[in-house]
């Protein structure tokens, strides 16, 4: 018989495991781990590197990085956030840097510096950790006047006092819980780049400027969509946009993928964006700027870049504006100039389809929040059963968010067992 069974060696999985262990010490603890490693995810976080948190530590700044999840995190992230982590690592011999953007990586630039921190803290704290355990079935049973979960795992039966679920977005397990009583939200992908083919972007892949985008909500909606509240408001971000070979990515389309994740999907991801390549400016301004230009400059507009744009995306527009290479400032037209301003301001590209963001898949779905005590991360169906991590229908924009969201789910899990095991013993 375990005090705890924690399914899912990743990282929500481990950092409970760990509090439980350091806060009571001979709780008897085993991470089952379906696969033959443990913190896949954390060794490709970052490029390799792990993008360990987010230097914001303020909590109410730090919970509007989560498109599900913003209001549930508030009281969370005031008991346990960003500087919590660091002091985790740092007390390890982990030390973290913070890079411009405000992601925070650890200083040896590697992710295999936080799966040795976890590993060799299991390992001190006598936390068995069980790869290639996949588990076939959770149910409830009474055993000696006590009712404790019955985990299957192939033909061996665990039995376990508290159960904490930490697989991210398993439908397997899922399953198991929809059997438990509780709701699934579907699951749907976020943080994903966009496949656009276009000649204004074509030729230019690894060019990065910052841009504003905004997606072009539709007029019909099919029958399914229609059902969804469409809160066209938030789809609309601001950041460094990357164009590549199939389109576009960055932090701005990152975002926005991510708060939009939902309606993307009714949309089947086949939608237009609008994009300003230079958000301090709206149409009208940009022409009168460059009615300002064209009285004073005699070179041709190509070569005279009046912007602070890439001098190769000022060409790719200024071509797909209709003005000639060698059409000078005073040959240009108004009209052409108009249209060079609304290319600049407001320029509309098609997107089709979606391509997964490196190895940092996250998806949108799981275990419905109302459900879940966030005091405790306990459930309002099963109480001495626990959630931490992806499992959970929250998510973040990339920077580190998502790992803290397993970092707090994580900690205050363990809080919340290690309470209820207290309490059962009557200690």
């Amino acid at each position: 018989m375990y005090d705890v069974l924690v399914i899912g060696g990743g990282a929500a999985g481990f950092y409970a495991a760990i509090h439980i262990a350091e806060a009571r010490p001979n709780t008897k603890i085993a991470i089952l781990e379906r696969g033959k490693e443990v913190l896949t995810k954390v060794k490709v976080s970052g490029g390799g590197r792990c993008n360990v948190t987010h230097a914001e530590f303020d909590p109410n700044e730090l919970s509007k990085n989560y498109p599900r999840g913003e209001k549930e995190l508030l009281g969370p992230f005031h008991t346990y956030a960003s500087g919590d982590t660091v002091g985790f690592f740092e007390e390890r011999g982990v030390s973290l840097k913070i890079e411009e953007d405000g992601r925070m990586f650890p200083v040896s630039n590697s992710s295999q510096t936080i799966i040795d921190c976890f590993i060799s803290e299991a390992e001190r704290l006598g936390i068995q950790i069980k790869t290639l355990c996949p588990v076939s079935g959770i149910e409830q049973i009474e055993h000696d006047g006590d009712t404790v979960w019955n985990v299957k795992v192939g033909e061996n039966l665990l039995l376990a006092k508290k159960l904490l679920l930490a697989t991210g977005s398993n439908p397997k397990i899922w399953k198991y819980i929809q059997d438990l009583g509780h709701t699934i939200v579907p699951p749907v992908p976020s943080l994903f780049t966009f496949n656009i083919k276009d000649e204004r972007i074509s030729g230019i892949p690894g060019l990065a400027t910052h841009a504003e985008v905004v997606v072009v909500p539709k007029k019909k909606y099919n029958q399914k969509s229609s059902k969804l509240k469409l809160d066209t408001t938030s789809l609309t971000s601001e950041g460094p946009l990357l164009i590549t070979h199939w389109g576009m990515s960055g932090p701005a389309i990152l975002k926005l993928s991510a708060w939009g994740a939902r309606v993307l999907e009714q949309y089947n991801y086949q939608f237009k964006i609008q994009v300003n390549w230079v958000p301090e400016y709206h149409k009208t301004g940009l022409l009168e700027l460059f009615l300002k230009v064209k009285q004073v400059e005699k070179k041709t507009v190509l070569r005279t870049k009046v912007l602070d744009i890439p001098k190769r995306l000022w060409a790719n527009l200024v071509k797909a504006s209709n003005i000639e290479d060698t059409t000078t400032w005073p040959e240009v037209s108004k009209q052409q100039l108009l249209s060079l301003a609304e290319q600049l301001t407001a320029g509309v590209f098609q997107v089709n389809g979606k391509s997964t963001f490196k190895e940092e898949f996250v998806t949108a779905g799981g275990v419905d929040l109302k459900e879940i005590n966030f005091k405790t991360y306990q459930s309002k169906i099963s109480p001495s059963l626990y959630f931490a991590g992806e499992i959970i229908n929250i998510d973040a924009i990339t920077g580190g968010f998502n790992f803290q969201n397993a970092w707090t789910g994580g900690y205050i899990a363990a809080k919340g067992v290690v309470e209820a095991l207290n309490t059962n013993l009557g200690s």
